[in-house]
């Protein structure tokens, strides 16, 4: 059965109990939606804890994993490393219920996004993650392209289609950095004009027909030579054969 929102806010509570009990976090701090006041029914938790400075991170990470197990049941977890090292421990519950707990460095312990509600404990001076490097967007991009061209070459339709689908996030990413909005995982690729948005499903392809999917790798490309004009004019200039020849 999925969670509810109460089910949500009982186990958060029950989180931030814990971190208030627990001797080696000297600090915590809701983040996300729940920071921002822009909870919705599909909203997960997101929680940042800061470690005693004499804490042992994976004993602590452990321990926390093995008590929500014996409480809620987890049906898996995954591990990101951010911000220095800082792993976020994903959790997945059988409610389909996203859990998101980060174990920070007493120090280093502080915002790094817009919406950081703290809860208890001394947070460091807020800083803000890097954006995406435009440069990498763009040669990612070309290259995706160049995959796609020859997946649809060979016949791989399913690869062409996979090709296109990466290219296509690269061209948001970009949009969305020079709209001035989250260009992350498509979390803002919905606030972008309408115009954008239009383009961007007219380049879709519709089916894996060879000539749909090249339909879809031309106006993609075109999309995409305009964004790489829009952030860096002489680099879109020295890209401008390499992306016709990928039409023809």
């Amino acid at each position: 059965m999925m969670f509810d929102p109460g089910d949500r806010a009982r186990i958060r509570d029950e989180l931030l109990d814990a971190a208030r009990a627990d001797a080696d976090i000297t600090g915590a701090a809701l983040v996300g939606s729940a920071a921002r006041g822009a909870e919705d029914r599909w909203s997960d938790i997101d929680l940042v804890l800061q470690l005693d400075r004499g804490a042992h991170e994976p004993t602590v990470v452990e321990r926390w994993t093995a008590a929500l197990r014996d409480r809620h049941g987890i049906a898996d977890t995954l591990d990101v490393f951010a911000a220095g090292d800082v792993r976020y421990r994903v959790f997945l519950l059988p409610t389909s219920l996203q859990i998101d707990v980060s174990f920070w460095p007493h120090d280093l312990f502080r915002a790094t996004e817009e919406g950081f509600a703290l809860q208890f404990g001394t947070a460091a001076a807020p800083t803000r993650a890097p954006d995406p490097e435009v440069r990498r967007m763009i040669g990612m991009g070309w290259l995706y392209a160049l995959h796609a061209r020859s997946a649809l070459a060979r016949g791989k339709v399913w690869q062409a289609a996979m090709m296109l689908d990466d290219l296509r996030d690269e061209i948001v990413a970009l949009q969305c950095l020079r709209a001035g909005v989250n260009p992350w995982h498509g979390r803002d690729v919905d606030r972008l004009d309408a115009a954008s948005l239009r383009l961007l499903e007219q380049a879709r392809a519709d089916s894996l027909r060879p000539d749909e999917l090249e339909r879809s790798k031309r106006a993609l490309l075109a999309l995409f030579h305009d964004e790489v004009r829009a952030h860096d004019t002489a680099l879109a200039d020295a890209l401008s054969p390499a992306l016709s020849a990928l039409t023809e």
